[in-house]
């Protein structure tokens, strides 16, 4: 046998992408914690660092080849926690528990949501037919995009100081949208269909690098306008995929 190998045992190539995996669930279970005390500016980064920990655990699986089907339960488990539990809970303490019925009912039906959009995923792991997903789009909003979606509110309040924006109203009514939007069968971009061309690739690398300049200095109003950006998008994202249904369509 070889040296430093154990029968049953795991490698760190295989066990680092689920750390990450399980990294991002206790950054998002923290941001609980914060918002219990009433930190809601690390509340919320809680939130984006889940988002961004979330965005490699995948890529680092497949670029290791450590793909398995224990991470990919365990990413569910973390996305359901970390981006329906978590954010639901902390716009609850933030603003909606001045609604304790419809406020709670709002918080439930994101965290429903979110929990649906991931057992569907799953569910349509080993499926040939999945229209979507074979023209490079997905289905509906991805829980790390909702769960920032649901901040717009508090992105907002915290750029402006408008009490309007924190109207428990407002934000259960706009919590409940988004979960919505998470079931929804709509066609959304995913990284594989924005494919900008090679003629302005430069161009779309002084755009990223300004929007992480603007991050570090206008965190909020920058991520408000990330999230207006994307649902700009998504009437764009719903006619490119019709287009490409009607060509396939076409003999």
């Amino acid at each position: 046998m070889p040296v430093g190998k154990h029968a049953g045992g795991l490698s760190l190539r295989a066990m680092l992408p689920n750390a990450i995996t399980a990294a991002a669930l206790a950054s998002g279970l923290t941001g609980i914690r914060f918002a219990m005390s009433g930190d809601w500016n690390l509340a919320v980064y809680a939130i984006i660092l889940a988002g961004l920990l979330d965005g490699i655990d995948g890529r680092i699986a497949r670029l290791l080849k450590a793909q398995s089907r224990f991470g990919a339960e365990l990413d569910s488990l973390a996305d359901s926690l970390s981006f329906g539990v978590a954010p639901a809970l902390i716009l609850y303490l933030w603003s909606i528990q001045d609604l304790p019925r419809l406020g709670w009912f709002a918080s439930l039906a994101f965290a429903i949501c979110c929990a649906l959009r991931l057992a569907r995923f799953n569910a349509q792991i080993d499926t040939d037919d999945q229209p979507h997903k074979s023209a490079g789009f997905l289905t509906g909003v991805p829980a790390p995009v909702g769960a920032g979606l649901a901040f717009v509110p508090f992105y907002l309040w915290t750029a402006t100081g408008i009490e309007e924006f924190r109207n428990p109203v407002f934000v259960a009514i706009w919590l409940a949208a988004v979960g919505v939007l998470m079931i929804s069968n709509i066609a959304t971009f995913s990284w594989k269909s924005i494919r900008p061309r090679r003629s302005i690739r430069l161009e779309v690398i002084a755009i990223f690098a300004l929007a992480f300049g603007a991050l570090l200095q206008e965190p909020w109003w920058t991520l408000a306008g990330i999230c207006a950006i994307y649902l700009a998008l998504m009437p764009l994202a719903l006619m490119r995929y019709g287009k490409i249904r009607q060509q396939r369509r076409e003999p």
